[in-house]
Parts: structure tokens; C-alpha cells; sequence
């Protein structure tokens, strides 16, 4: 693309994951990084840097300004010489001086390198934190688990086979082990590792190996497939899966009402089955009459296959490094399946052929016995059979700053003659069926994105971003947020078309927290008004011993004084990340990254709004002691 087309598609799309715009007034780090991600992303087939833009902050939406270029000469310059001298490998840019509208810019074009020289990372800082990787329309320093995308499964230590140093052998379930070979006998009966003894077979599928003594000792893969349940609760206390049944749409705003909550634990060899059981006996159910038949049939209202995908990639993908559960959250219309670990695939490439994962003989293990597929191909088949039916398409939705994965079923058949007759009521002009979907989605969730409109309708980004666009121009939808983290609500002609009881309901910035109430009999209320930042007023809001604390606070305090100190504000109410900086004298990324998303992958905190992560009133409360 030419700088004019780059500022084009910039000024089109509410993000673009190929596009990075900077003002580039100077060579930075920066520049650096987003040449580091371009070249590293699996797939994304590289990307461009705009140099001289910037974006203009008086626009209802995100838009950019030519600003032009101080010198760029000097700039493509440093910018060929630095990326050939500051990486481990060489990166050579296409670079391009351009005049828009009588101002310069720069234009770089980065490929994406050979997969045989990533990850690309900065020689000085090493890996894994030098490396950089594409994330939507952000560029986003590495993580050890990051590395299993550029090394696949030829890691050397994965997680999942890591030794249990204080663990035993006799901590393998014999029952876990036979049900194994039962499932395994069912693909293959002929296989010769139905025979061996059970030790060879936990070395076999790298569920036991010696320690340094020579001792036979469990590996995390091996105690999570086919461990006791006081082994379970002893290594991994929170591997289980909760299913939590809501009333409505939305999580109940009503603080008095209980949850029904069923919490499951068990080895996953069994944990799989038991967790679709539980779906299946509590799902709507659906008449069918097969031809030639009198009989009739009741079938789940979603196909027991997608419900076998979903369930075991939140199992198999999910990351064990972080102290939470698997949430099957099962509202009146819809499923939500949420486990902890953003995906380590790229958005783009959801639905294509190849899998990576966090767990590979884990997952193996799952395979062989007909649980899981490991060839990328699951999401592309729960699309399918959803379709096949008449329902929406599952969304996905991988929050990389929180960690954690999200899968959102449908049980509604889309547009319906119900569907239609509320649709014509809201007199949209031009209504093409791509909108329509979105509206009844909205109807059914309360909010939209861009990336969840690309899975419904299966369109690229710049389409879906008109078409949510042509929405809120019509006063249906609400824009809320700017850049990678936009997101549309149902505006006050879209609220007035619904029956009284559904108009009636709070905004989503007042939806509740589902991971507060897995176990807690009285859940969160929703998400109260933000204090103004005001330091004075916070404090008043606060008990006296509180204020107290806060008042004494030296400079340098440390992380455990502070990592308390929010647990105990987040105990009184909700507090945004912005309030908790200023109580704590500190700035918002270091409250955010070294205090609020450790205590939240710790269960020590949750959101008062976690069907949008990155929502601008996001808090955080602390769930009471269980």
C-alpha cells in the first residue's frame, strides 16, 4: 500500500493489526518494537509503519492527522541502520518518503521473517521479554508461553511436563489409568500400549519421569489427566470446572440472589465427560422428528460435538500457571465458556489448519484418545455445525492484558420471524442481513466489537467497521472507547424497542463479575460510580484505619505491603485502576501490570465488568473469603 492508502485504511478501521501510526518525529524504541512484532507474528505476512501521522484528538473517532516528518532522510536512515545492527538477525524494511497533503511522511514496510529465524528479539534485552508479537493492533512484549508459538512443540520443558518434586507415584489414580485404555481401546484396539505396566505407560505419554536420584515421580500432565482428588487439591487446588447457572441475560444485578453453582474435580480423562454431562442435563432441548420415524427425538438446542470442542480446548489450551478455574457459565440464552490463558494463535488465524498449544502432550494424550483434535480445526467446525443449524456462529475473545479466554454460545436461532417483525420495528434504513445479525446479537449479549462481528458475519475488519459504523449513524448502537479497545451498546431508540422488562435493565457498565461467585453465595453487585480522582475525596470515602495506612505510606514500599493494601481497599468497594494510582502515589501501568492482574490471576481480585475486560469503567473488587 502507498502512505495515502495506509492513512486511508488507518482512518477506515477503528483498528488494523497491519498498520502501526507514529508521529515519528525522532527515531525511538518504539519504531524498533513494532518492527520486532511485524517481523515475528505468525501469519499476519508483515506490516507497516506510518511515520508523521498522529491522532487527532477532537474526532469522534479514532482519526489521523498529517503532521508531517521533521527530517525523514535522517530517519529511513537510523531506522535501516538500527533495525540491521539492534536484533539478533538482520531485518531489512522497504522504506518510502512520501508528501501528503503538503507534508512528509514515511512509510515502512516490515516482512515477516522465516519461521526458521524466530523469535526476531533485541539482542541486548534477550528473550523472552526482547521479543515482540503483533497482538490485534498492539505490539506486545513476549512471555515464556509466547515462545511455544515460534518453537512449537519442539520446547525442550513445557509446563505440562514438568516433574512434581514433592509429588509421588501412588498419587496416579489405577481407575483414572483403566479409563484410559478403555477410550483408547474404543480407536484402537490393537494398540500395544494397552499392555504394559502402568509405570512404562506414564513414561510413554510423558506422564512420569526420574528425578535426579532416579526416583519415578509424576509430571504436572500426569497428575492433571489421571491424578487422585487429594492430589488434584494438593498440586493444582483450583484445577476444576464450575458451572454456574445464571437467571436472565445478564449476571444478576440482584445481591440477594444465589448462584447455582455445581463445582467439578476430577482427572481430565474424566473431567471432559462430566462437565458435558452436566451441560447437556441442563440445556434446553429441542423437538425433532426424523423422516420414517414416529419416535420422536429431544436434541440440545446446541450439537453435543461443539459442546465437546469448547469444553476440552478451554481444558486443553487453558494455562495451568495461573491459580483459577474454568467457568461454564450458562445464561438463559446463551453459554459462556471462560479459561484462564489468552490464546497463543494469533485472531487471524483462528478457524486455519495447525494448532499451537500450551500443553502439547497433554493434549496428545486427549487426542489419542478421540477427546480433542489437534490439527486447528475445531473452531472450524463449531462455525459449522452452529450454521448447519440455524444459530449464530460461536465468538471467541482472547484478552491477552487479562489472561484469559472467552467462547460465548448462543442458544438463539437467528432471524427468526420473531427477529424480523423486531427488526422492521426499528425502521432502520438500508438493513443489510451482516447488521441485522449484529443487532439481534446485541439484543441477546448488550454489547459488540469489531473481532465479534467479523465472527458473526465472517467479513474482514474494514467491512465489519462500516457496518457498526452505519449502526451508531442510525442511533441504534453507542460507541464506547477508541482504537484496538472500541466496542458498541445498545443506544436509547435500540433500549426503547425492547419489551418494558428488557429496556428496564442497567447499562453495561453496570454488569456484575461472574468470576466473583464461583462458591460465593452472595454475588457482586454491579459496578458502582467512579469517585472523582480527587485524592482528598477518595480518602473520605475510606475508614479511618485506612486512611490512616494510605497517609503513612512511604516512597518506597514493598510489593507485598502494597499488594495487601489494594486487597483491602478492593474489600471496602470497587476501585477503578486509575483511583487505586492515585491512593497508592503510584502510576497507573505499574498498578495495572504489578498489582491488579497478578492479584487477578491469584483469585484475589476479580471485574466488576468482565464481558468487556477493557471497558473504561473497569474495577476491581475483592471477592469475599469463601
Amino acid at each position: 500500500m502507498t502512505p495515502l492508502e495506509l492513512l486511508q485504511q488507518l482512518n477506515d478501521l477503528d483498528e488494523h493489526p497491519r498498520i502501526e501510526a507514529k508521529q515519528g518525529s525522532a527515531m525511538g524504541k518504539s519504531i524498533l518494537e513494532s518492527v520486532c512484532a511485524f517481523a515475528n507474528e505468525p501469519g499476519l505476512d508483515g506490516g507497516w509503519l506510518l511515520l508523521g501521522v498522529k491522532p487527532d484528538e477532537q474526532a469522534f473517532w479514532r482519526q489521523y492527522e498529517v503532521v508531517g516528518v521533521p527530517h525523514p532522510d535522517q530517519l529511513q536512515a537510523d531506522i535501516a541502520s538500527q533495525c540491521a545492527a539492534t536484533f539478533n538477525i538482520p531485518i531489512r524494511p522497504t522504506i518510502e518518503v512520501a508528501e501528503i497533503q503538503g507534508k512528509r511522511v514515511v512509510s515502512v514496510f516490515v516482512p515477516e521473517s522465516p519461521a526458521t529465524s524466530k523469535p526476531v528479539f533485541f539482542t541486548a534485552t534477550g528473550l523472552p521479554k526482547g521479543a515482540y508479537r503483533r497482538i490485534g493492533s498492539a505490539d506486545v512484549r513476549c512471555t515464556q508461553e509466547d515462545m511455544a508459538v515460534f518453537f512449537g512443540e519442539h520446547a525442550a520443558n513445557t509446563m505440562d511436563v514438568a516433574l512434581l518434586p514433592d509429588g509421588e507415584l501412588d498419587e496416579i489414580d489405577p481407575d483414572a489409568l483403566n479409563e484410559y485404555r478403555r477410550l483408547k481401546a474404543q480407536t484402537n484396539p490393537a494398540a500395544e500400549e494397552l499392555q504394559w505396566p502402568d509405570p512404562e505407560l506414564l513414561r510413554a505419554l510423558r506422564c512420569a519421569d526420574k528425578d535426579g536420584k532416579g526416583v519415578l515421580r509424576p509430571t504436572v500432565a500426569g497428575v492433571l489427566l489421571f491424578g487422585k482428588s487429594t492430589a488434584l487439591r494438593r498440586h493444582f487446588p483450583m484445577m476444576r470446572v464450575d458451572y454456574i447457572r445464571v437467571p436472565g441475560k445478564k449476571w444478576v444485578e440482584d445481591p440477594h440472589h444465589r448462584f447455582e453453582t455445581l463445582e467439578i474435580r476430577a482427572p481430565l480423562i474424566r473431567l471432559v465427560g462430566r462437565a458435558i454431562n452436566a451441560i447437556l442435563d441442563d440445556l434446553p432441548k429441542a423437538f425433532s422428528l426424523q423422516p420414517d420415524s414416529i419416535h420422536r427425538q429431544d436434541l440440545p438446542l446446541i450439537p453435543t460435538r461443539v459442546l465437546r470442542e469448547v469444553v476440552v480446548n478451554a481444558v486443553m489450551h487453558r494455562s495451568y500457571r495461573i491459580h483459577g478455574a474454568v467457568q461454564i457459565i450458562r445464561y438463559s440464552n446463551r453459554l459462556e465458556i471462560r479459561n484462564p490463558g489468552y490464546s497463543l494463535v494469533s485472531e487471524e488465524r483462528w478457524g486455519e489448519p495447525g494448532s499451537v498449544t500450551r500443553n502439547p502432550h497433554l493434549a496428545a494424550v486427549l487426542h489419542e484418545v478421540n477427546l480433542a483434535e489437534t490439527k486447528g480445526s475445531g473452531i472450524r467446525v463449531m462455525r459449522r455445525l452452529m450454521v448447519e443449524l440455524g444459530l449464530t456462529p460461536p465468538t471467541f475473545d482472547s484478552d491477552r492484558h487479562n489472561d484469559q479466554f472467552v467462547a460465548t454460545l448462543l442458544f438463539h436461532h437467528f432471524l427468526g420471524q420473531e427477529d424480523w417483525a423486531w427488526l422492521r420495528s426499528l425502521e432502520v434504513a438500508n438493513l443489510i442481513d451482516e447488521e441485522a445479525r449484529a443487532l439481534v446479537y446485541v439484543r441477546e449479549t448488550f454489547s459488540i466489537d469489531n473481532a465479534t462481528y467479523r465472527d458473526l458475519n465472517r467479513v474482514d475488519a474494514l467491512n465489519a467497521s462500516h457496518h457498526l459504523r452505519h449502526l451508531r449513524d442510525q442511533g441504534l448502537l453507542d460507541q464506547r472507547g477508541k482504537g484496538s479497545a472500541t466496542f458498541y451498546v445498545p443506544a436509547e431508540r435500540f433500549i426503547s424497542s425492547l419489551d418494558p422488562e428488557a429496556a428496564s435493565l442497567p447499562a453495561i457498565s453496570q454488569a456484575g463479575n461472574p468470576e466473583a461467585l464461583s462458591g460465593n453465595p452472595q454475588p457482586l453487585s454491579g459496578n458502582p460510580q467512579p469517585l472523582s480522582g480527587n485524592l482528598q475525596v477518595l480518602l473520605q470515602s475510606l475508614p479511618g484505619a485506612l486512611q490512616d495506612e494510605l497517609k503513612s505510606l512511604k516512597k518506597r514500599v514493598s510489593h507485598p505491603v502494597l499488594s495487601n493494601l489494594v486487597r483491602s481497599l478492593c474489600r471496602q468497594r470497587a476501585f477503578t485502576a486509575d483511583e487505586l494510582a492515585t491512593l497508592l502515589g503510584k502510576n497507573r501501568k505499574y498498578v495495572l501490570d504489578r498489582l491488579l492482574t497478578p492479584l487477578r490471576h491469584q483469585g484475589f481480585l476479580n471485574l466488576t465488568i468482565p464481558v468487556q475486560p477493557n471497558h473504561p469503567d473497569q474495577a476491581y473488587i475483592t471477592p469475599p473469603d469463601p
